[in-house]
């Protein structure tokens, strides 16, 4: 279908017609209707015929080349179209608090380019930084590319740009994680090429994907986790070479981005599989477990959870469904089949002040619902209610509640109340700042002989010794930022400020930057854990300066955040890209049942799978968890941790990246009035 022009520049979309081919003369050979006069001057009737098949020549001409030019995304520009703070009540107020949240970044920014210039992550407090492979992949500053563009950093955008330009570099040895890559890398320079619409990024982003493309290169589909740079070699990662379930399915938004935007299909094929056939698998009511296995194509598992290893298999349900302007319903459908399996599963309430939740389940027993719950749960709430409101405000003229479904109202209520849950795990501690992790109260026999600092009276959570790091995470702020977005309600906003301003009274570092903490139960125990995250910079600052910003700054009927927060627009696919999807139906998947289980997986899985690891342990079944012998886990997969673990090379295909699919470079100019220009509509 999109199959490459010989005379193309590799991607099709870049074709270029030339310009000096055109023929001197005519000859017989040419004559096919007979109206080439052999001698004198052209007749009349020839001269029309001319003019007639030369306009139609040129226009076949630009209608080619106009096709094969890189698509450009919607023009959607992330300015204000009006509705500005001062238009609102506080709007002064709201104004001054945005500023400093870019204050926040540009002091956070600052020490990264004293200490740690190019590398992958900062450390403020020992002020160094550090990478996750040799020569790193540009992990901060491309995870804040679009971060500056929207704050108006033009200035340090275009110093960024130029260290992208000169020093990143994919060609290189070292084995990365196929979803953290994805969501921070590619989906940073998808967003940073659609608000620059320099070609810089999206050549850098076609590079990056075709290495990752080896991921996919297993017996099932199901991709591994981890994948060496140079070889663009897929390579099985962690838990013995079974992927976790928000791997696999939280690359798709950027896959299909990218092909939409070269017309090449590969990278769509590719991701799309992996839904459609997790879609073919048993699961509880739309719920599925957190592990998957890239050899047989099957869950792994019997763990059910939204936190961890979980979460955004979820997410990007619904956010695929809006990106390709909701003409690919079985997404909606499975994301709703999904969220009737939360609401009849997965929802408790606490003791004392029954606050909503969201619990963790076993397929085996999905009547013992575990009141353990990741911050990382609280990407819920916000995602709930963007699918209520596909995006649109609820401003009483055009949309208003009364006019949501039964379902879409009871999902709606449901984020509001798991998004108040979220605040509380913040407000009901003595920094004002939010644990990894929280076990909430359901009566008063849970929280007898409890003492400072695992409980603290009146609270509704339990906080163990080995969950009370802050990492800085942005999920709660991200769902302020929607709920505000959707509501105008200024609590939301109300609530930001307070958790911005713990940050900034206990993660601030003196010499610059801010630091995730050890234990934030007590004020009198902070200890920094010297580790300032992307998704700081990407998504927490990101989020917490569009709350206080105009509403329109990036309105979400345009966009989809993808789940590190980097915006892409909402497009119209071709048909023949959303073939496959529209062909499928959801209605089967409704009537299926739950399995029974086996501890293990059949020996059904692949041989070669299992002889190249050289163990039955392939297939082991992890040990159920419980709250008073699970042990510390992070709860989002820490990068530099993927690329120290052991690995079982599988030998496959070399995939070279051809020269013929880098897109011909345009210079863009920054010049100082744009660039001034710019920040001022964007303030």
């Amino acid at each position: 279908m999109f199959k490459q022009r010989s005379e193309s520049s590799g991607l099709p979309h870049h074709f270029k017609p030339s310009v000096g081919s055109s023929s001197s003369s005519l000859t017989d050979a040419d004559d096919k209707y007979g109206k080439i006069p052999r001698t004198g001057h052209p007749s009349k009737t020839s001269m029309r015929f001319r003019l007639k098949h030369g306009v139609m020549a040129l226009a076949v001409i630009g209608l080619t080349y106009w096709s094969l030019q890189p698509r450009r995304s919607p023009s959607v520009h992330l300015v204000p179209t009006g509705d500005s703070n001062r238009s609102l009540p506080n709007g002064a107020i709201w104004e001054e608090r945005k500023d400093k949240v870019k204050a926040a970044f540009q002091d956070s920014w600052s020490a990264y380019r004293r200490d740690a210039w190019g590398k992958d992550e900062y450390h403020p407090v020992s002020m160094q930084g550090s990478n996750m492979i040799k020569n790193g992949q540009g992990f901060t500053i491309v995870d804040s590319l679009d971060t500056m563009w929207i704050m108006g950093l033009q200035k340090e955008f275009k110093e960024a740009r130029a260290w992208v330009d000169t020093e990143l570099s994919f060609d290189q040895e070292g084995e990365v994680n196929l979803f953290e890559t994805t969501i921070r890398v590619m989906g940073g320079l998808l967003s940073a090429y659609h608000l620059s619409q320099d070609r810089l990024f999206l050549n850098k982003a076609v590079d990056l994907a075709d290495r990752l493309m080896g991921a996919f290169d297993t017996a099932s589909g199901i991709p591994y986790a981890s994948v060496h740079l140079k070889d663009g070699r897929g390579v099985p990662g962690h838990e013995q070479g079974i992927s976790t379930t928000s791997e696999v399915s939280t690359i798709q938004l950027e896959f299909k981005y990218l092909s939409f935007l070269t017309g090449n299909d590969k990278y769509w094929k590719a991701a799309e599989e992996v839904i459609l056939k997790m879609r073919e698998l048993p699961s509880l009511d739309g719920l599925v477990p957190i592990f998957i296995n890239p050899y047989t194509g099957e869950f792994h598992g019997a763990e059910i959870r939204l936190g961890s290893r979980g979460d955004s298999y979820y997410e990007y349900l619904i956010k695929q469904y809006l990106q390709t302007s909701k003409l690919e319903p079985v997404y909606k459908e499975m994301y709703d089949y999904a969220i009737s399996g939360v609401k009849k599963h997965l929802i408790g309430r606490t003791y004392p002040n029954n606050l909503l939740y969201v619990g963790e389940i076993s397929m085996h027993n999905p009547q013992d619902l575990k009141p353990k719950m990741d911050h990382l749960v609280c990407f819920l709430g916000g995602t709930m209610a963007l699918s209520s409101t596909e995006g649109h405000p609820i401003d009483n003229a055009t949309l208003t509640r009364s006019q949501f479904s039964e379902v879409e109202e009871e999902d709606f209520k449901v984020g509001e109340e798991l998004t108040k849950s979220c605040y509380e795990m913040y407000r009901q501690t003595e920094t004002g700042l939010a644990s990894e992790i929280v076990y909430w109260v359901q009566d008063e026999d849970q929280i007898k002989n409890r003492k400072v600092p695992e409980y603290f009276d009146g609270s509704d959570f339990i906080i163990h010794n080995r969950d009370g790091h802050n990492w800085l995470r942005p999920e709660t702020v991200e769902s302020l930022f929607y709920l505000w977005q959707l509501t105008r309600d200024e609590k939301y906003r109300e609530w930001g400020w307070k958790i911005f301003e713990a940050i900034e009274k206990y993660s601030k570092v003196e010499t610059g930057g801010y630091s995730s903490i050890h234990d934030i139960r007590q004020k009198s125990n902070i200890q920094f854990s010297d580790k300032m995250e992307t998704f700081y910079l990407a998504e927490t600052l990101k989020y917490l300066y569009l709350l206080f910003a105009p509403v329109d700054t990036v309105p979400l009927d345009k966009f989809v955040f993808n789940t590190e927060a980097h915006p892409l627009p909402i497009f119209v696919p071709p048909r023949s890209m959303i073939a496959r999807s529209k062909a499928s139906t959801a209605t089967a998947d409704a009537e299926k049942s739950v399995p029974d289980l086996p501890n293990a997986v059949p020996e059904a899985a692949v041989a070669e799978g299992v002889a190249a690891m050289g163990s039955e342990d392939l297939f082991k079944e992890p040990e159920a968890a419980t709250p008073e012998t699970e042990e510390a886990v992070e709860t989002e997969m820490d990068p530099a941790a993927v690329a120290e673990e052991e690995t079982v090379e599988f030998p496959v295909d070399d995939i070279a990246v051809p020269e013929s699919d880098i897109v011909p470079e345009v210079e863009v100019d920054y010049d100082d009035e744009s660039i001034e220009a710019s920040a001022e509509e964007l303030d």
